[in-house]
């Protein structure tokens, strides 16, 4: 098991919400480099950051906190949040992500997903499943859709992605664990690496 911090982005800001709801959006540090660095310093080597700006206006919005990151970092960086063209895909790579997780996208566009497999391999590229009730939710997940969460990583396991990030949305941000009921369900249908998000504060003490 691999243990990987999350740190939350919005307004360049690291933040934490209450089931993906903007309006609880409680800042934890005005600088995401120094609690970046805070992790690495812990002897953290990955880091998953998610540029919620990006994810509810469809486009990143904080790749400069990526950049600032991975410039001032060692860590390997798998980064979400509104990456939803192949110009999106393109910055969140030039500034500095191994890794980016397609989420709402995957559900919207998957032939262009299949082509992201295809072309940067799928190593490169997590697919997002994030769920309610598991169904599969979109759009920084103010939406939520009529997809299982299930069917929805075995058709892109078919098309060769091999990483699964995640959230039970209920959960998400009320400190209860992990969905370990929802997680065994995925990997006994599913034979994929599954990183299964929980809600922790994003600093250290």
């Amino acid at each position: 098991m691999r243990i990987i911090p999350a740190i939350d982005i919005i307004n360049g800001k690291c933040v934490r919400l209450t089931k993906g709801d903007y309006s609880t959006q409680k800042m934890y540090s005005p600088n995401p480099v120094e609690v970046a660095k805070e992790f690495e310093a812990a002897g953290i080597r990955y880091l998953h950051l998610v540029d919620l700006d990006g994810a509810r206006s469809g486009a990143i919005v904080n790749h400069k906190v990526l950049n600032a990151i991975a410039t001032e970092t060692n860590l390997v960086i798998d980064f979400g949040g509104g990456v939803k063209s192949d110009a999106d895909l393109k910055i969140a790579f030039d500034n500095g992500a191994h890794q980016i997780t397609a989420g709402s996208i995957a559900v919207k566009d998957p032939e262009k997903v299949y082509a992201w497999i295809a072309k940067y391999s799928p190593e490169k590229i997590i697919l997002g499943a994030d769920c309610l009730n598991r169904r599969i939710a979109v759009q920084g997940w103010q939406d939520t859709t009529g997809i299982d969460v299930v069917d929805f990583i075995k058709g892109y396991k078919a098309k060769g992605i091999s990483n699964v990030i995640c959230t039970d949305i209920a959960k998400d941000g009320m400190l209860q664990g992990a969905a370990n009921g929802l997680y065994a369900d995925i990997l006994n249908n599913v034979n994929i690496s599954l990183m299964a998000r929980r809600s922790m504060k994003a600093t250290l003490h």
